[in-house]
């Protein structure tokens, strides 16, 4: 097997060490160089740890090889995480529709997309834009505002619980089970030592009990219909309910939590792309896309390779651990014009934030543009003079590009 290792001195490849996220964000000086000198790099492994080497692949077109070619790089084999689970839980895990694999992950998706179709989806415009003002009514009576507390994470959250009717008294404590199952490497969020059960199974528990008491009394929801049978009179198993609803409260609540996070301190760090945003605030769609690119809020996914392959015309074996990086493949310089400036008028932007397409591509892709559209319309008509008053402080994680705190000022 050919193996692709740096041989410039200066550069440390460590790609996945979540102190240097925690302090320093994506480590981009690392991907660059990858992209040019070994996109496909055999990356070490951590014995102390028990995680082995992997293949790291950083350029935006082998990502989208990966990405659209499930027969070859599973995510049922050993899951879509970078962890290395034991195998009792990863035939739990399997439930999961990011660890399944077509055929299954084909019926699966079908069954749950009648809820996220454009056409489903944009009725919420009207309460999303009521939400966005109710938080920052609230945000502007406080004398301290965390852009992150006070705005970026509830929006989305009540979004979902609204979507999924959830009581306003239990979303307090899914808000902190959301945390805990992508910030088990920080912390601040980390789930008590004490706790014998896992936030997720928590969620899953939880969404079952909700699709008992939907099936015996129905409503105008999502919920009510994805517990529907559909047109060949297939239907989702309360585990498969419960494991969706898990999937749909980190992906649905994390990621454009940190989108919108992230796209802040980006207008902050480039305040002329502000002032184009509040004069002209129907860029606001545009904006959206851009900040997905420049965030990259999921920075990694795993695949495992099915057979004997190629990427990039590197070899890889039946059984390797591969790894993409969406937050190298949208900074890729073949694919993006200037990729190192944050530009809200950028088109094309064919940006990976939501996957590279394929079987995986992210279901809620439309929910998510549409949050982060209304939000930025509506801060940039209320709050245009809007400014950091703080230091961020980092999510200790390299699965997920997020900021747990961001002062600000109006």
């Amino acid at each position: 097997m050919t193996i692709s290792r740096p041989t410039d001195l200066d550069v440390r490849i460590d790609l996945v060490d979540p102190d240097y996220y925690a302090a320093h964000g994506m480590p981009h000086e690392q991907f660059t160089w990858l992209r040019a000198n070994a996109p496909v790099y055999w990356h070490h492994g951590d014995d102390e740890l028990g995680w082995p080497g992997f293949w790291a692949v950083t350029r935006h077109a082998d990502v989208v090889h990966v990405s659209r070619h499930p027969e070859l790089f599973s995510s049922y084999r050993r899951l879509s995480m970078f962890e290395e689970l034991p195998d009792d839980v990863i035939e739990l895990q399997r439930h999961i529709m990011l660890n399944q694999d077509p055929p299954e992950h084909t019926r699966r998706r079908a069954l749950v997309n009648r809820g996220f179709t454009p056409r489903a989806i944009a009725p919420l415009e009207g309460r999303i834009r009521e939400l966005c003002d109710e938080l920052l009514d609230k945000a502007l009576e406080k004398p301290e505002i965390d852009f992150v507390e006070d705005i970026a994470a509830p929006l989305p959250l009540y979004v979902i619980c609204e979507l999924l009717g959830v009581p306003e008294e239990d979303r307090p404590w899914l808000y902190d089970l959301s945390n805990q199952m992508i910030g088990a490497n920080d912390p601040d969020y980390a789930p008590p030592a004490d706790d014998d059960k896992w936030p997720s199974l928590k969620v899953i528990e939880y969404a079952v009990r909700l699709g008992e008491e939907r099936r015996r009394n129905p409503r105008e929801d999502i919920v009510t219909k994805l517990l529907q049978p559909d047109e060949n009179g297939d239907t989702l198993s309360d585990v498969e309910f419960g494991s969706f609803v898990m999937l749909l409260f980190v992906a649905g609540t994390e990621t454009t939590r940190n989108a919108a996070t992230g796209g802040m301190l980006a207008f902050f760090q480039h305040p002329e792309q502000w002032a184009r945003l509040t004069a002209d605030p129907s860029l606001a769609g545009r904006a959206a896309d851009e900040i997905i690119r420049w965030v990259s809020p999921v920075n990694l996914f795993r695949r495992t390779a099915t057979q004997d392959t190629e990427i990039g015309g590197q070899r890889i074996r039946e059984g390797d651990k591969v790894v993409v990086f969406y937050g190298s493949a949208n900074r890729d310089e073949d694919v993006f014009t200037d990729p190192f400036t944050f530009d809200i008028t950028r088109d094309p932007n064919p940006h990976l934030g939501f996957g590279g397409g394929g079987a995986h591509f992210c279901l809620g892709s439309h929910l998510a543009k549409l949050e982060l559209r209304v939000l930025l319309e509506t801060l940039a008509r209320r709050v245009p003079t809007i400014r950091q008053a703080g230091e961020p402080r980092r999510l200790r994680s390299y699965f997920i590009n997020g900021i747990k705190n961001l002062p600000v000022a109006v």
